[in-house]
């Protein structure tokens, strides 16, 4: 599948999306913290989105999904609905957050280690899932294709010993969800 090819204003549109959905990460991260429920996190960051942003969350009513965000604790892959589950020191907790910011949607997501303690296991994930990322990131250019992307990822999986769950691979950025 070619990546398509977007316009300066368009770019400009996606950048400032994919800015403030960072800025909900970097908003919500003093709350991840033990005793906190994965709802109360939810409900601040889709607060801030509203309140602070001036957005949208694309994940609420999506294909009837519930929540403003999916937090995923622990050995759940991705998309978990935020709920009364509680974090616990050394949880390892990954917020995917996508926002609409007109009419452009920015998807991005970020793992915290409840308590800065984890096991050496959850520390080699998130180490594996980072240099993923940034070997992905070297490959996108003009004419670059999601295979290439994918097996620059695989490529950092297969050195760590972990797999790639092929259904949930990456995060999108443009005028449609999933882009």
């Amino acid at each position: 599948m070619q990546i398509s090819l977007k316009s300066p204003s368009e770019i400009e549109k996606m950048r400032v999306a994919g800015r403030l959905a960072a800025q909900v990460l970097e908003f919500i991260e003093p709350y991840v913290v033990a005793g906190v429920t994965t709802e109360e996190l939810d409900d601040r960051m889709n607060d801030y989105i509203v309140n602070v942003e001036q957005a949208v969350s694309a994940d609420l009513g999506y294909e009837g999904y519930p929540k403003a965000t999916c937090i995923s604790v622990n050995e759940e892959v991705c998309h978990g609905i935020p709920g009364s589950k509680i974090l616990h020191n050394g949880d390892i907790v990954n917020i995917d957050i996508t926002v609409i910011k007109d009419k452009y949607y920015g998807d991005t997501s970020k793992m915290y280690v409840v308590g800065g303690k984890t096991s050496i296991r959850n520390e080699q994930l998130i180490r594996c899932a980072q240099e993923g990322m940034y070997e992905a990131i070297k490959t996108v250019r003009a004419g670059s294709n999601l295979a290439d992307i994918g097996a620059a990822i695989q490529k950092v999986a297969d050195r760590y010993h972990f797999s790639i769950v092929r259904d949930y691979c990456g995060h999108g950025i443009g005028s449609g969800f999933h882009e």
